[in-house]
């Protein structure tokens, strides 16, 4: 499933994407991936079965074919892995440019990418592995409306082929988008809610509506 997780700064949303991709590791509880305890993967092993996208989109020096090699991990980096990983993210058209790296200046000579692209580049690295979580950590938030839009419908498209994403958003219009909406409260599953058969219009009434009633101190209708 497509599952977004929305709620203030503070509510724990980006504390729990972290902890499934082991930046760092939980003080209790325990947390799963394919029903294994993190802390038993090897990272080589962990990072075969997740992918994750960042906000701002961090590509290194280099075309953008490189840093989508630069996510592979060994055994899985051959030119048709890269080729469907640049596929699936539909970011062929541009594997040849230059992102320019983190702190480079605008390339010359047209071998840009926009911010949208760069993002998509993100997505082909995180999917070389083929994996089966996607964690995005607000994949929108340094995107435009529509470069947004065609990120989500992207999102849409890859949890059709079986992968899961798990996403973290303040954005109303990205949460609707996915088929259950979980609401964080200081660092608790405070409230969801499922898409079903529901429009996108709808749920985002829906997601709006729940968000008053939480910023209000109310209890949210099931």
């Amino acid at each position: 499933e497509t599952v977004a997780f929305i709620g203030a700064t503070g509510s724990g949303k980006t504390t729990l994407v972290s902890l499934a991709a082991r930046f760092y590791d939980a003080t209790e509880g325990t947390v799963l991936v394919d029903g294994v305890d993190v802390r038993d993967y090897t990272f080589d092993a962990l990072y075969d079965r997740i992918g994750y996208v960042t906000q701002k989109a961090i590509l290194f020096s280099g075309d953008v074919r490189g840093n989508v090699l630069f996510g592979a991990s060994r055994g899985k980096d051959s030119d048709a892995d890269v080729q469907k990983a640049l596929e699936l993210a539909q970011a062929s058209e541009f594997v040849d440019r230059m992102p320019g790296g983190i702190h480079a200046p605008i390339a010359e000579g047209g071998t840009n990418v926009s911010g949208g692209q760069k993002q998509r580049a993100a997505v082909a690295r995180a999917l070389i592995t083929d994996p089966q979580l996607i964690l995005a950590d607000e994949p929108t938030g340094a995107l435009d409306s529509r470069s947004s839009d065609a990120l989500l419908e992207l999102f849409g498209e890859l949890n059709g082929t079986g992968q899961t994403i798990l996403m973290v958003t303040h954005s109303v219009n990205a949460a609707s988008h996915a088929g259950r909406v979980l609401f964080l409260r200081d660092g608790q599953v405070y409230h969801q809610l499922y898409r079903g058969g529901e429009s996108q219009e709808a749920q985002f009434r829906r997601i709006s509506d729940t968000l008053t009633v939480l910023a209000g101190g109310g209890e949210p209708h099931a």
